[in-house]
């Protein structure tokens, strides 16, 4: 599992002033925490984590020694700047459910030679205790053809027992359609295949 190191934070300490400085500011809240703690990360840290975790990976948070088994809520990333600004972690509880997503992503785009394809769903909302907590939703694309759909109620999270699938099953993942550049006929084509 990933470790990420962070800092404490003093409510003094601006967020504008720490990014310039290279820090990612961050919050860390949970049942057993009182309030919220505010986090500072330096920035290296952030990107090293952002590159390998997404939101709704489980990670452990390394606050000044004490460590924390978390969920990364929120990753918020400034395009316009091409950095991380933001992270938000909820500290887990054994035994307890928590709300999370699991990013969808599709392998063997590629492969689909017919048709064009669409994805509509990015992640699955859902619930499970830590044990059972879901990174990430890989749909191998490889078998598909034109007129080809998955949905949520296909992937492999929803027939896990231990995981409740908060997203509707007859949701569209994933769906394979006649390409818009498609040779449609005209009219005049119609009425010379006619003669």
């Amino acid at each position: 599992m990933n470790t990420l190191k962070a800092q404490r934070r003093e409510t003094t300490e601006k967020a504008k002033r720490l990014r310039r400085e290279g820090y990612v500011t961050g919050n860390l809240f949970g049942k057993q925490i009182e309030g919220s703690v505010l986090l500072k990360i330096e920035k290296k840290e952030a990107e090293r984590i952002m590159r390998e975790c997404m939101k709704g990976s489980q990670i452990m948070l390394d606050v000044e020694g004490k460590e924390y088994d978390v969920l990364i809520k929120e990753m918020d990333y400034d395009s316009m700047k091409r950095s991380i600004v933001e992270m938000d972690f909820q500290a887990l509880v054994k035994g307890e459910k928590v709300h999370s997503v699991a990013e969808i992503v599709l392998h063997n785009k590629d492969k689909v030679l017919e048709g064009a394809l669409e994805q509509l769903l990015e992640e699955v909302s859902y619930k499970a205790t830590p044990e059972h907590l879901v990174d990430k939703i890989d749909v191998d694309c490889a078998t598909l053809h034109l007129g080809d759909t998955i949905t949520v109620g296909d992937l492999d999270i929803a027939k896990n027992k231990d995981v409740e699938v908060m997203t509707h099953l007859d949701s569209v993942v994933v769906t394979v359609l006649a390409p818009n550049n498609a040779d449609i006929p005209s009219d005049e084509d119609a009425e010379e295949t006619a003669e």
